[in-house]
């Protein structure tokens, strides 16, 4: 990783990688949402438009963080700096992969809205920044193409709350994400 970018970037590169091996999704994909979203530690931006406010690195909804309050998370916790606010946006971009309906972009762009104009709108340029992130990850770590036969998303869970994974139905894309390997 370059040593002449910014704090927040170092923080975002290796927070996002370490996130995305931990729950096993496309590293390009978190790291897609967290250009897109641009968030910082500490920072609250208002919504205008319903009066919630999006929270930190990820810009976490705080009407999203009031379903998660069950669990003890709080708007604090995803506003702080470090790689929590990662390990939460990976959790949660996990089970919109797994779960949601649509193609792999679809589902990923349901991090910010599934309401199917702003979720295009989202889809279209996190498309864009995943596949520059893919090069990026490509000329830096090893990565596997999960478009390959047999290639698919591992079916185990590792946060709470998730129930069963199953393996997603076809994902149909003009980009395939990669995913880094992790060795032990």
């Amino acid at each position: 990783m370059p040593i002449d970018l910014p704090p927040y970037m170092q923080e975002r590169i290796v927070c996002s990688i370490a996130a995305a091996a931990k729950y096993e999704i496309p590293a390009n994909v978190l790291l897609a949402v967290a250009e897109k979203e641009n968030g910082r530690a500490g920072q609250w931006v208002r919504n205008s438009s319903n009066g919630s406010d999006d929270v930190g690195p990820l810009q976490f909804n705080t009407n999203y963080l009031r379903e998660l309050a069950q669990y003890g998370i709080t708007p604090s916790h995803v506003a702080a700096a470090g790689c929590y606010p990662f390990d939460l946006a990976a959790w949660r971009l996990r089970k919109h992969i797994r779960y949601d309906t649509g193609d792999l972009w679809t589902r990923a762009a349901n991090y910010h809205s599934r309401t199917p104009q702003f979720n295009q709108v989202y889809r279209a340029d996190l498309m864009v920044r995943a596949a520059k992130w893919a090069d990026w990850l490509g000329k830096h770590y090893q990565t596997h193409d999960l478009a390959l036969a047999g290639a698919a998303l591992p079916a185990q869970a590792t946060a709470p709350a998730m129930a069963p994974a199953s393996t997603p139905a076809s994902l149909s894309v003009k980009y395939v994400p990669r995913r880094l390997i992790v060795s032990a």
